[in-house]
């Protein structure tokens, strides 16, 4: 899998007259396809320290077992071998050359014409690329963010288009409320329901520790006094079902369990909704106009994401509802 990226490079060196340095020999990733921190900074500086000018295979690098085998990151992982490589080499930019002209602000499969991000902190790119925005792969932000580095997003089929810079913070105020709007569908729901709940020390962990025995993680926890709710991967889940209903009743003995599927989860993110009254109620009110009805509202205390959920059905209705609330009204004014 890693031979295109490597010839390629061994290609695109030769012409330039630049270095090869192969990924295998300074990029050492685990077997969960993280890079391993320590061991590559050091190989990949002073590597990087040796030549003037290089080219370096992105995708893959060495198990760090020992092996020399070869090891490529998940889809989408030269992005995260670039932004390795700009933290090693201390760049003051890391300049990310894809197929489109940056973020939009919604994806343009359901959105006629979104409009273009301009500049993003790491904290909303972080939220979006989790909720399904893929310009970029989400673990390429930490190599640089963790240095201050800004990442340039920029077409190369139209490199007169701006892009999309990202950047640690900004006192750059957006034009709207919103910076961006991303979602997925596929999550399932596991209500938990038992009087005096809440004064039932180490419930919560309980209820988490059977989830992390079956090897799954939880994507949200809305919760009442009687109720705690964990939305999860509707099909990671269904895999494991009964085993942890039956994990759940042991460790907790609920009162009931209610299990629902066909769940979409929409992020609305953005840095101007703290300095806005009224977010949340907008959201609403879009949806409502649409007869969409929310299953889920979530919102941290940071003020930087809303996150509700609908049907899956209602998963681009609800998308474009809340654009046009936010992005073509105000557009409009």
């Amino acid at each position: 899998m890693s031979r295109g990226e490597y010839l390629n490079g061994k290609v695109l060196a030769n012409y330039l007259g630049f270095d090869f340095i192969d990924a295998a020999d300074v990029i050492y990733i685990d077997k969960h396809g993280r890079y391993d921190e320590k061991r590559t900074d050091a190989a990949l500086t002073k590597a990087l320290s040796e030549h003037d000018y290089a080219v370096i295979p992105g995708f893959y690098g060495q198990l760090n077992d020992e092996s020399g085998r070869i090891k490529a990151f998940s889809r989408g992982g030269s992005d995260v071998t670039g932004s390795i490589v700009a933290k090693c080499a201390c760049a003051d930019l890391y300049e990310n050359w894809t197929d489109v002209s940056g973020f939009l602000i919604a994806d343009p499969r359901i959105v006629k014409d979104p409009k273009p991000i301009a500049t993003i902190t790491y904290k909303e790119l972080r939220e979006l690329s989790y909720m399904g925005a893929s310009v970029l792969h989400q673990n390429s932000i930490f190599p640089v963010r963790n240095e201050g580095i800004p990442i340039l997003i920029k077409n190369t089929n139209s490199p007169e288009d701006p892009g999309t810079l990202i950047v640690e913070s900004t006192c750059h105020k957006p034009y709207h409320v919103i910076t961006g709007i991303a979602g997925k569908t596929g999550f399932a729901t596991v209500m938990i329901e038992k009087d005096m709940m809440n004064s039932e020390i180490g419930f919560g962990r309980k209820v988490l520790q059977v989830f992390e025995e079956h090897g799954l993680s939880f994507e949200h926890m809305p919760s009442g006094i009687d109720t705690m709710t964990i939305i999860v991967n509707s099909d990671d889940f269904i895999e494991k079902e009964q085993a942890i209903l039956a994990g759940l009743h042991r460790a907790v003995q609920p009162d009931y369990i209610v299990l629902e599927s066909d769940l979409a989860l929409i992020a609305v993110v953005g840095r101007g909704m703290k300095d806005s009254r009224g977010t949340s109620a907008r959201v609403f009110k879009a949806l409502a106009k649409e007869n969409i009805n929310v299953k889920m509202i979530d919102q941290g205390s940071s003020e930087l994401n809303i996150i509700v959920g609908v049907r899956n059905c209602y998963f681009k209705p609800a998308i474009k509802a809340i654009y046009d609330e936010f992005i073509t009204s105000e557009d409009d004014e």
